[in-house]
């Protein structure tokens, strides 16, 4: 039988609220609107007294309907009496009522002091600097191993993850790369137009992709997929405590996990940066070609005529720093993973999010230096 809730006043100062069928948390329970009405009408209101004698069962919902008429009835000075509920419901509210809430159980925002602030801040900074100065570390010592031949992983992991960096990313570089490419070609060619110059769109799209953008946009493209993956695979083991377990026999979790992913990305970065080129000049092509009306073989040789190969080796040097730090990136968090589910998603966000500024940076910093020797 379903819940039902009845309100009559058989004396002129009590309430009495008559319950039948199952109060149950899973069913559609009444809100017991009609009990709050009552209270507010006149004339006044001293006692709310219940009748369960048509209750078939009964359990939270029941007792959360008490709470929520208790509030309104003591502002109304009115007693609520709990005698007619059953033997177990006054149980439970007694308890509750016994006892108080602690003070200070509920937590207050306070506003922390700017100093304070900024304290915090230096210290967290300090801290990511040592531990990552110490990541750094353990693997430049990871990598000497490795050239020395002592270093412990096995070969079908690093083949795995190369599979994982390069082939498995091509679509997504692909079809990045060559959007890329398009976008850049129609830009420039709204302006190029202007003074008769659309031959020049295949130098733009040419250099600017060698140089600069195949690269910064595969590593941004590597970082949400690889990196943010490397942080999620191993900061899941961190929670499992399989990294306990092979430093338990003797394994270096620095060789084991950490060295075939950094070795398998930043080996397949520059080749993806090299396939990137090609998308993104096929991009330009399309838009040069197709929209402004340029011919097949004059657009091929202005392109050939503009881009030199010191253009691809700078792509190709920028895109190998990427891989390292993408790879360092999402390694590094992931080992720095909490014991959570929610510290593995954590790891992964700080892995995209310190990727990325690792790329901006480094970006910035490789074309400053290009700048200034003339390349």
């Amino acid at each position: 039988m379903r819940a039902e809730l009845s309100v009559s006043r058989p004396e002129g100062d009590t309430l009495r609220v008559a319950l039948r069928g199952e109060w149950k948390a899973d069913q559609e329970l009444p809100a017991g609107d009609d009990v709050l009405e009552a209270l507010r009408a006149a004339p006044p209101v001293k006692r709310v007294a219940f009748d369960a004698r048509g209750l078939e069962g009964w359990d939270s919902g029941l007792l959360t309907l008490v709470a929520r008429i208790a509030a309104p009835a003591a502002a109304a000075g009115a007693a609520v009496q709990h005698d007619g509920l059953p033997e177990g419901a006054r149980r439970l509210l007694a308890l509750a009522a016994a006892v108080p809430e602690r003070k200070g159980a509920r937590r207050t925002a306070a506003a922390v002091p700017f100093l304070e602030r900024v304290a915090n801040l230096a210290i967290s900074f300090g801290r990511s600097s040592r531990e990552m100065t110490e990541f750094l570390g353990e693997s430049c010592y990871a990598f000497a191993r490795l050239l020395a031949g002592r270093a412990r992983f096995r070969a079908s992991d690093l083949l795995l993850e190369v599979q994982e960096c390069g082939a498995d990313a091509l679509p997504i570089v692909s079809l990045i790369s060559l959007l890329v490419g398009l976008i850049l070609a129609f830009i420039a060619a709204l302006q190029l137009q202007m003074f008769g110059a659309q031959i020049y769109v295949a130098n733009l799209v040419g250099i600017a992709m060698t140089r600069a953008l195949a690269a910064v946009m595969t590593g941004i493209i590597m970082a949400g997929r690889t990196g943010a993956s490397f942080a999620a695979q191993i900061g899941t083991m961190q929670v499992n405590e399989e990294i306990d377990a092979l430093k338990t026999l003797g394994i270096s979790p620095m060789e084991f996990l950490v060295l075939p992913r950094m070795i398998a990305l930043s080996l397949m970065m520059p080749l993806l940066a090299l396939y990137a080129n090609v998308m993104g000049v096929l991009g330009g092509y399309v838009i040069g070609v197709g929209t402004l009306g340029l011919n097949p073989t004059t657009y091929y040789l202005q392109t050939k005529a503009s881009v030199h190969l010191r253009d691809f080796w700078i792509g190709l040097f920028t895109a190998s720093v990427f891989g390292v730090l993408v790879s360092m990136a999402g390694c590094m968090r992931g080992m720095q993973c909490g014991r959570s589910a929610s510290a593995v998603g954590e790891a992964t966000t700080s892995a995209v999010v310190t990727s990325i500024v690792g790329i901006v940076i480094s970006t910035a910093v490789i074309t400053l230096v290009c700048s200034m020797l003339g390349l």
